[in-house]
């Protein structure tokens, strides 16, 4: 995905532009972790699929010089490295396996659901 975050010139990244990416990513760890679901929630998924998609695409941080839409299969392949890597670091926190287990399937099927919601902008011809 660091493709999409990179200048559309000179294909470099952009330092300030990621910095406030990451920042947002941590933010959406924690969102994700805390579960609630609620309107406000539902509503931050659709801006979440807005701000990948060519319709809000780098007007948060105003990086005109990026790439104009993170592609939908760049989307649904992030749910592989933020589901996999999740379950060994629940293992070392010391929860039996069994709660690993459910911490992991409820982890992945909210990012399954997530990624589903941001994928409305998508649902186009030449988007993916």
């Amino acid at each position: 995905m660091l493709k999409s975050f990179l200048g559309k010139s000179d294909g470099q990244p952009l330092g300030d532009y990621l910095g406030g990416v990451r920042k947002r990513f941590g933010q959406w760890i924690l969102d994700t972790a805390r579960a609630e679901y609620d309107q406000k929630w539902l509503d931050y998924q659709h801006e979440i699929g807005l701000r990948h998609h060519r319709t809000k695409k780098n007007q948060t941080d105003n990086a005109a010089a990026a790439v104009a839409i993170v592609p939908f299969r760049d989307l649904f392949a992030l749910i592989f490295p933020v589901t996999f890597t999740l379950k060994p670091f629940l293992a070392k926190k010391g929860h039996s396996a069994e709660d690993v287990e459910k911490m992991h399937a409820a982890w992945v099927k909210s990012c399954l659901l997530q990624v589903t919601l941001w994928s409305h902008q998508y649902v186009k011809t030449g988007d993916f």
